[in-house]
């Protein structure tokens, strides 16, 4: 194979489970019909600019959403690289660093480093020279990834030690290789061995968190940069390569609204950026006067780009870049439609309220036309980061290892239902003392496990019974609209608007959409109209009232393993980890149609007969 090529990454994948610093699995096909595994963690940032040119913004593949560079205090976006020709073999690629070095033969189950084994020029497979020698036709023994590595809490991952694990005796020269022997199930089974001085060892045990006290420390390795080693005090865990905690990424996003949505602040673009980097006013109409033959397509002289562009600097200084969402509400609650331009990259429709949803629901929206930007900045290991900010500097990792005036992000085109609840109701309904209780018990599991990981006395913020409905009804929702608008619950994603007080938010979205620029065909925001919508949320309430795991679920013994969840499991309330802004985190069934004692504990509790 070509350049070491190893095979493709979706976009979005990029952005959310194969980013920088993620450790991915490929398998290789060869010209044999044979299989061959590869796992590498993905290279940084600067990587993009070596492998994937122009550098920087002046790529072609750069996109731009300027309430969320004001947040990231960025100049923009870039693209995951996509090679327009699919064959070129000098097209935009990206770089991946083989992780774990350690690689096991499933012939001979000797264990060694991968500079050990032996490999074809521009193949990335390796194989075992001796069990492919033996093997009928000489049919290659290609070795496999080890299953265990190790990483800190501050983000670095290394090899697991193997020969520290085995504990060789005095006298032994290390000269013969080690073996990982499955002799029965479990990790108890599953043994070390030294074939030079016979030392062996089984896993058992080695999940646990003080499995390497005292027999190696963090190196403070992230083969991911071209950087050297930091100096680190964390003791190492020992986790699977593919274990879904060994990466978090930490996602910022923003909705495209009016006036950021409109044709003219597509067509500006890339030059965003340096206009608004020229502070005074007259000298901003004169560069934009020198750009005016690049700025033809956009059919307006310069005056009154210049006109226009002071118009959105004025909008964009209002905006908070810590609560990017409010002005997103307030453009879902407003009581106009906005614009149906086809050009335009926003178009919200209100709905009338049902009847029987008036006294919760105050406002339902369809919202035929979204763009998302959906960027990364960030990672964690074991821990996942807090979405709205307030992490720990030492456990957040970096994608690049100098300063650069972008981030990797995707867009996201598509459509989805926005709903709020009635303010008034939410406020008498927080207030109730078993309400509050609930909420009370969650925020202080919250608050120790923030301790724990953090060392610091007080979380970035509270978790409320306000955020606890939201949460747990967008979860009820969208498993509902799953079975309804034939898009699968994987494919819908929540945003959350939550904020106190009775000028706060209690609101959120529910969307779904693709990273091309189609979006999609209209099934979720059909679901919005009147007459689909009414029967489809009573059913939602509804599958939440009891739950195939009760009473352990209502009890919230299901998730013990999850102590900021109360009444939730899989089989009621949890979603994939692509829909899920928490983590599946926080939820609570019982806040929505209350205990089988007392409904009325439930903010929908005392609806009649929500079927």
């Amino acid at each position: 194979m070509p350049r070491n090529e190893l095979g493709d990454i979706r976009r979005s994948a990029v952005i959310m489970t194969a980013g920088p610093g993620a450790v991915v699995d490929f398998r290789l096909s060869n010209a044999d019909g044979s299989s061959a595994p590869v796992s590498v963690v993905v290279a940084g940032l600067e990587e993009w600019d070596r492998n994937a040119p122009p550098a920087g913004l002046t790529n072609e593949q750069s996109v731009f959403e300027e309430r969320l560079q004001k947040k990231l205090r960025v100049d923009g976006f870039r693209l995951p690289p996509v090679d327009p020709e699919e064959d070129n073999p000098r097209g935009p690629r990206l770089l991946g660093v083989r992780f774990p070095t350690w690689l096991q033969c499933p012939g001979c189950s000797t264990i060694r480093p991968a500079t050990e084994w032996s490999q074809d020029p521009g193949n990335p497979a390796l194989y075992c020279a001796r069990c492919t020698a033996e093997a009928p036709g000489r049919r290659k023994e290609f070795v496999v990834p080890v299953r265990f590595i190790t990483a800190c809490e501050h983000g670095h991952i290394d090899d697991f030690p193997w020969h520290g694990w085995v504990g060789h005796r005095k006298d032994c020269k290390r000269s013969r290789p080690l073996r990982l022997i499955s002799e029965r199930a479990g990790l108890a089974g599953l043994v070390v061995t030294c074939d030079d001085c016979g030392a062996r060892r089984s896993l058992d045990g080695v999940f646990s968190q003080d499995a390497l006290d005292g027999l190696v420390t963090c190196r403070g390795k992230s083969p991911w940069l071209a950087q050297a080693p930091e100096d680190c005090d964390q003791t190492p865990r020992v986790l699977q390569r593919g274990a879904s905690n060994l990466y978090f990424p930490l996602l910022h996003s923003s909705l495209s609204i009016p006036p950021w949505s409109d044709s003219l602040q597509k067509s500006l673009g890339q030059f965003w950026a340096p206009i608004v980097a020229v502070k005074d006013a007259a000298q901003r109409a004169q560069f934009i006067a020198t750009l005016a033959p690049m700025l033809a397509g956009i059919g307006l002289p310069p005056a009154e780009i210049a006109k226009a562009v002071e118009d959105r600097l004025r909008v964009l200084e209002q905006v908070d870049p810590e609560d990017l969402r409010w002005d997103e509400w307030l453009q879902f609650t407003g009581t106009d439609s906005t614009t149906d331009d086809p050009d335009d990259e926003f178009e919200a429709r209100p709905v009338t309220v049902p009847s029987d949803l008036q006294p919760y629901i105050q406002h339902i929206v369809q919202v035929v036309r979204l763009r998302e930007v959906r960027a990364i900045s960030a990672f964690t290991r074991i821990n996942p980061p807090e979405p709205g900010g307030g992490n720990d500097d030492s456990q957040l990792c970096r994608i690049q290892s100098g300063q650069l005036n972008w981030l990797p992000a995707v867009e996201i085109r598509g459509e989805g239902i926005f709903l709020s609840l009635d303010m008034d109701a939410v406020s008498v309904w927080e207030s109730l003392p078993a309400v509050a209780g609930r909420a009370r018990l969650v925020n202080e599991r919250y608050t120790e496990d923030w301790r724990r990981r953090t060392q610091q006395p007080t979380p970035p913020r509270t978790i409320t019974a306000r955020f606890l409905l939201i949460h747990s009804l967008a979860h009820a929702v969208i498993r509902q609209l799953s079975l309804d608008c034939g898009y699968p619950s994987a494919s819908l994603r929540e945003r959350l608007y939550v904020s106190d007080g009775p000028e706060g938010m209690a609101g959120v979205l529910i969307y779904t959409g693709a990273p091309d620029a189609e979006g999609t065909l209209g099934g979720l925001v059909r679901q919005g109209l009147p007459d689909r919508f009414e029967p489809m949320f009573k059913a939602a309430l509804e599958s939440v009232v009891w739950c195939s795991s009760d009473p352990l679920c209502s009890e919230g013994i299901m998730s013990a393993s999850e102590a900021c969840n109360l009444a939730a499991c899989h089989s009621c309330l949890m979603l994939p980890e692509t829909s899920c802004e928490e983590f599946n985190r926080f939820l609570d069934r019982t806040v929505l149609m209350g205990s089988m004692n007392e409904r009325a504990t439930g903010f929908f509790g005392l609806m009649a007969d929500p079927t």
